[in-house]
């Protein structure tokens, strides 16, 4: 009589659930796999600072017609130093870019694959946030350094230059350094709920910079709702003077820092409900 000897299975290979350092690598790997990532990161730094050196260079030929107290006080130098197309266009294709880093995967199918290896969701949109947030301020501070420094340079011919020791000039800096990172998040966040580039770009083109436009100060709810809109948060926090009136009601500097701080985190809260609750 033939005998058979029990064979046990070889245990089941258990992977070890993925690093929150290598889902950093992963995302950045992705990021930078975009071809639109290296270029449209170019492209806002080259317009900002070009528009830069054509306003401080506009007021450099037009400085000898201002008003003695215009010449004195610099009144144009912060706005010469952070102009407002440059930085709606950075505004713009930070949101864009936030978007397309999540977009892209809905699009390709990729994302099913990270859910497959990584079932935590809600650490790989983490992780994505946090690539997205580190290469755009990286970028939104060699951006606003460099148009600083370039209108600076330019209107210190007329002795016309702020000093960056100035408070008003350091919490512009920041500001708008920020600009950036906080879009960029916002895009990311749209990307998560829409899942379409072209309408999440449109949304985030939408809410970020004609939003604002519907609003008024002249009252005060469309002036709160106003004042609660990133753009005029960072056009409050790039001034050093600001208009006066009865009907006219300003946000406060604690007010803008505090719409800075809001918008990226609801973006990411919601972001992260979402993407944990709905199916790929």
């Amino acid at each position: 009589m033939s005998t058979y000897a029990a064979v046990t299975p070889p245990a089941p290979v258990v992977e070890p659930p993925a690093r929150f350092r290598d889902l950093l690598g992963a995302e950045w790997i992705k990021m930078w796999s975009l071809r639109s990532t290296g270029w449209m990161l170019a492209l806002a730094a080259l317009f900002a600072l070009g528009t830069a050196a054509l306003a401080a260079l506009g007021d450099y030929h037009n400085f000898p017609r201002y008003p003695p107290q215009v010449q004195r006080e610099h009144m144009f130098a912060l706005g010469d130093a952070f102009p407002l197309e440059g930085y709606l266009t950075l505004m713009l294709v930070a949101a864009s870019v936030g978007a397309i880093t999540m977009v892209s995967e809905y699009g390709s199918g990729l994302i099913r694959t990270t859910t497959v290896a990584v079932p935590a969701r809600g650490s790989v949109l983490l992780a994505k946030a946090v690539v997205v947030t580190a290469v755009w301020t990286v970028a939104g501070a060699f951006i606003a350094t460099g148009t600083f420094v370039v209108s600076q340079s330019i209107l210190d011919l007329r002795d016309a230059a702020v000093s960056v020791t100035d408070p008003s000039v350091f919490r512009a800096l920041v500001a708008s350094a920020l600009l950036a990172p906080i879009c960029a998040l916002i895009g990311l966040g749209f990307g998560v709920l829409i899942r379409h580039a072209a309408a999440t770009v449109i949304t985030s083109i939408f809410v970020l910079l004609m939003l604002p436009l519907f609003f008024a100060s002249d009252s005060r709810w469309s002036a709160t709702l106003d004042q609660a809109m990133l753009l005029t948060a960072w056009q409050r926090l790039t001034v050093d003077w600001v208009p006066t009136g009865p009907d006219v009601r300003i946000a406060t500097i604690t007010e803008s820092w505090i719409v800075y701080a809001v918008w990226p985190l609801v973006a990411t809260l919601v972001a992260l409900v979402v993407v944990r609750r709905r199916d790929v």
